[in-house]
C-alpha cells in the first residue's frame, strides 16, 4: 500500500553540506550562523530584530514575560497547548475567546467583548498559515492601548497587504518539521520594539546582555554578568545553520505549498458537504496545513477511512483547550460555540513541499468514494 505522511520536511545537500561545515568548525553552540539566519528573517518580514530560540514556544512565553504581563491575554481556545501554557507560565492569565468559522481565526467581534479593564495584550493565532484579521485587530488594540502577541508557528509567508505576518507588534514563529520551514526544533521571535528585543536577548540566555561569540572579541572575554533573571532558550549554532538554507528557499517552498493547495480545492469543490479554509481578498496564505471541514458525525469515520488506505489525515486542534481538564478553570469568553464545531468537524490533509501531485490526486478521490459526503 502507497502510504502519504502528514507532512515531510524538505531538506537538501544544502542544509547537510551546511550542517557539517558547522560541526567541522568546532562552533556547535550559539554562534555566526544565528546572527545570518536573524538577519535573513528581519529582511523577510521587514522588521529590525529577529532572535532565534529553541521553540516557538520559548519566543511566546518571554513575549508575555517581557512585557511584564501579570493580567489577562485574550487569545483563541481554537490553538495548540503551546499558546495557553506560555501565558501561564509567564504568570499572566488567559482568556479564551470563538474563533471564525471560516478563517479558523480568532474573531474580532469576541476579542472586543472580552476586553476587561484587566486585559493587556491580545495574542493572535495565524491558523494554518493564514492570517488573522489583522486589520480589526490592531485597530481594537489600540483603542484599549493592548499589546499584539502574534503566534505566527503556522504562518510564515502569510501576510495581508504585503505585511508579513509576524510584523505588526511581537511576532513568534516555529521551526518544528510540519512548518513552512524548518531547523529540527526552533522558534523566532521579532519585534520593532528596541527596548523589548534587548530584554529578550537577556532573558534568552540566562539574563546576561552579550553572547559568547560577541565576548571573544572583548579584551576579557570571561566575564559574564547577569542583569537579571534568565533561560537558556537558545537555538544552537547547528539548527541556524540548517535555517540559513532553509530561508534561501521559503519562496519556493512556499509556492509549491500552494500548488498543491490549489490542487486540492480544484478536485474537491465539487463536494457540496466539505467546507475550505476561506482567504478573504488581501490576505495571502502561506499553507502550513490544509484542513477541511466535513459533517461532524462524518468526521472521525472519514478519517480512518483514509488512514486505512495509506493517508495520514489528522486534525488540528481536537480537543480545544477549554475542552482539556487541566485548563478547565481558565476565563472564557461569552460563546465558544464555533471552535468547539470546527473542532469536531475538521480534518487535516496531508501537504508538505516535496509531495507529489498524484499523491493529491489519491487522496482526492478516495475522499471522492467515501459514502455519506455528497
Amino acid at each position: 500500500m502507497r502510504k502519504i505522511p502528514l507532512c515531510r520536511p524538505s531538506i537538501g545537500e544544502e542544509e547537510i553540506k551546511s550542517v557539517v561545515e558547522v560541526i567541522k568548525s568546532g562552533w556547535m553552540a550559539h554562534g555566526i550562523k544565528n546572527r545570518e539566519f536573524e538577519e535573513q528573517f528581519q529582511a523577510y518580514l521587514g522588521v529590525k530584530h529577529a532572535i532565534t530560540m529553541n521553540s516557538c514556544t520559548s519566543a511566546l512565553h518571554l513575549a508575555v514575560e517581557g512585557l511584564g504581563i501579570k493580567g489577562e491575554v485574550i487569545v483563541p481556545s481554537f490553538t495548540f497547548v503551546a499558546s495557553v501554557n506560555a501565558i501561564l507560565l509567564s504568570g499572566a492569565r488567559p482568556v479564551l475567546v470563538d474563533i471564525e468559522e471560516g478563517t479558523r481565526n480568532i474573531s474580532p467581534v469576541q476579542i472586543e467583548r472580552a476586553i476587561t479593564d484587566k486585559t493587556e495584550a491580545i495574542m493572535v493565532v495565524h491558523y494554518a498559515g493564514l492570517p488573522a484579521s489583522m486589520p480589526q485587530i490592531i485597530e481594537i488594540a489600540q483603542q484599549n492601548n493592548l499589546r499584539i502577541i502574534e503566534d505566527s508557528a503556522e504562518c510564515l509567508g502569510g501576510s495581508y497587504n504585503n505585511n508579513q505576518a509576524g510584523s505588526y507588534d511581537i511576532g513568534c514563529f516555529s521551526f518544528f518539521p510540519t512548518k513552512n520551514i524548518t531547523t529540527g526544533e526552533g522558534g523566532m521571535f521579532t519585534t520593532n520594539d528596541d527596548e523589548l528585543a534587548n530584554r529578550i536577548r537577556a532573558l534568552c540566555a540566562h539574563g546576561i546582555d552579550s553572547t559568547t561569540l560577541k565576548r571573544e572579541k572583548e579584551t576579557r572575554p570571561w566575564i559574564r554578568v547577569a542583569s537579571g533573571f534568565g533561560y537558556n532558550f537558545r537555538m544552537s549554532n547547528l539548527a541556524a545553520a540548517i535555517g540559513v538554507e532553509q530561508m534561501k528557499k521559503i519562496e519556493s517552498l512556499n509556492d509549491r505549498r500552494r500548488q498543491l493547495a490549489e490542487l486540492y480545492l480544484r478536485q474537491l469543490q465539487h463536494i457540496p458537504s466539505i467546507q475550505f479554509q476561506q482567504v478573504q481578498e488581501g490576505f495571502v496564505h502561506s499553507w502550513q496545513m490544509f484542513t477541511i471541514l466535513v459533517p461532524e458525525a462524518l468526521r472521525d469515520r472519514l478519517i480512518h477511512y483514509l488512514r486505512s488506505h495509506g493517508v495520514e489525515a489528522s486534525v488540528h486542534f481536537d480537543p480545544p483547550i477549554h475542552e482539556q481538564s487541566v485548563y478547565r478553570n481558565i476565563k472564557q469568553g461569552e460563546t465558544l460555540e464555533t471552535t468547539r464545531k470546527v473542532a469536531k468537524s475538521l480534518i487535516t490533509l496531508p501537504l508538505f513541499p516535496n509531495m507529489e501531485s498524484d499523491e493529491v490526486d489519491m487522496i482526492c478521490k478516495l475522499i471522492g468514494k467515501f459514502k455519506g459526503l455528497r
